[in-house]
């Protein structure tokens, strides 16, 4: 059930790896990677990690489709497509960051310490 929960951060992560890739941006690559090796550590930092990541890329998202809209406008080709698009993935992208906020997320990410009970 974790695995289905984490799909759309998974998705997202990758897609944006693919996007940094395309744009020849390796060095940004790497984070993105980190980001999804983070999600096999178990701690609260390592979500909010991830989520930040998220949300960075989301903000990457969006800079890239005024990017390339304007550029297409000023061309004078039809944009409309491209920001659905592109729109579409910067919204799932950003809220792929809320997925952490679900119980079963928030008690995968903090496990309890050995000796802590369900009352500490």
């Amino acid at each position: 059930m974790i695995g289905l929960q984490l799909l759309p951060v998974v998705i997202s992560l990758l897609v944006l790896g693919a996007h940094f890739l395309r744009s020849g941006s390796i060095v940004l690559v790497a984070p993105v990677f980190v980001a999804l090796a983070l999600l096999g550590v178990r701690r609260r930092w390592a979500a909010r990690l991830v989520q930040a990541v998220l949300l960075l890329g989301a903000i990457e998202w969006v800079r890239t489709l005024v990017q390339l809209a304007s550029w297409r406008v000023q061309a004078g080709q039809p944009a409309t497509r491209l920001v659905v698009i592109l729109g579409s993935v910067a919204l799932l992208t950003g809220l792929s960051a809320l997925v952490f906020r679900a119980a079963r997320l928030r008690a995968w990410f903090e496990p309890r310490q050995a000796g802590e009970s369900a009352g500490d």
